[in-house]
């Protein structure tokens, strides 16, 4: 079985350390067995590709790479601060992430 995660896709994040530290976006997609996430805007690097049928020219593509989930923090909603994630019971009796900082649920 697979670790749950503290992100999910759609989560704003920001990058906690590295060459990206301080940078935020959001979460495009999850790679869970190699624990990692695909961030818009974030660690950009720069693809060398031939020409195909899509890009006749090739050339110098600039694209997001994945980042390791260590290094992000989720964006608390209502204040818009880097937050820790727990996890709880609601009155469904349904696991919900909520906010350490706030006590707020994550939507």
């Amino acid at each position: 079985m697979q670790k749950k995660l503290h992100i999910k896709k759609g989560d704003t994040v920001v990058v906690i350390t590295g060459e990206s530290k301080g940078q935020r976006g959001r979460v495009l997609e999850i790679f869970r067995k190699k624990q990692r996430a695909l961030v818009e805007g974030v660690n950009i690097i720069s693809k060398h590709t031939k020409p195909d049928a899509q890009n006749p020219q090739g050339g110098i593509v600039k694209k997001e790479a994945p980042v390791h989930i260590s290094n992000l923090m989720l964006i608390d909603p209502s204040s818009g601060e880097p937050t820790r994630i727990g996890r709880k019971y609601n009155d469904n009796n349904k696991l919900v992430r909520y906010s350490i900082k706030s006590g707020e649920e994550i939507k």
